[in-house]
């Protein structure tokens, strides 16, 4: 691999190239592992875990923990690395052993720990702004798509948002009815916005049934529409 070809692949020219060789080099071609990519690929997780967890959190300051930590675990996910990493063709300059390198293709734990240890010799070479610009560059979609679908499905966030957009103040849940034995509740939740109660929804769980109000009473509010197949569309707020 030339010197341009990384810059055009990477948008980063080492100045150690050594670092480069060693993240791309699988424990398959190596004399002994500690001279494989094994541990760049342990700080390069790392590293992806905080630059996703630092773009989650200032970018999108309505989503709850469980929902950050969510999309987080979708984006570091084996899947989206192998395929950024096949996206970049980054296998195709990995140095592999014989046997590893007969193969007609490579499962996805290679593709995505070469991603990984990429991201560790950028930060190694370039420092944390380089390696926080690499992993956006190419992470980015992915947090935004996974971002947009836990938002829509969370209607109390959306409810909430729009609340907080029109200064409507908090929506507040109130619990009408409960039925059922203990171990087969049923609850009727609705939401009360400016002193108005929107229709209710029966559900198995009170969380439940407050997501299930959220949704009716933004449908009231057109801030939603659902289709005749079921799909929920949210509307500008």
């Amino acid at each position: 691999m030339t010197d341009d070809s990384i810059f055009e692949i990477l948008g980063h020219q080492f100045k150690d190239r050594k670092i480069l060789e060693e993240a791309l080099t699988h424990a398959s071609s190596a004399d002994h592992r500690l001279q494989s990519n094994e541990r760049m690929e342990f700080l390069g997780d790392a590293i992806l875990g905080y630059v996703v967890c630092e773009y989650l959190f200032a970018t999108y300051p309505q989503l709850l923990e469980g929902e950050l930590t969510k999309i987080k675990s979708a984006v570091v996910s084996r899947k989206v690395c192998a395929r950024i990493s096949s996206d970049l063709d980054l296998c195709s300059v990995l140095t592999l052993g014989k046997g590893m390198s007969k193969r007609s293709s490579l499962p996805d734990s290679v593709a995505a720990a070469v991603f990984e240890s990429i991201i560790a010799a950028i930060y190694l070479d370039g420092g944390i702004e380089k390696a926080r610009g690499f992993v956006l560059e190419h992470v980015r979609p992915y947090i935004d798509q996974a971002a947009d679908s836990t938002h829509q499905s969370n209607f109390k966030s959306v409810l909430q948002q729009y609340a907080q957009r029109h200064n409507y103040g908090t929506p507040s849940y109130v619990l009408l009815d409960e039925k059922g034995p203990d171990h087969s509740k049923a609850f009727e939740v609705c939401v009360e916005l400016q002193k108005i109660r929107y229709s209710a929804a029966w559900a198995n769980s009170k969380k439940e049934a407050e997501q299930k109000a959220a949704l009716q009473a933004l449908q009231e509010l057109e801030v939603v529409t659902i289709s005749e197949q079921g799909e929920v569309t949210v509307h500008e707020q």
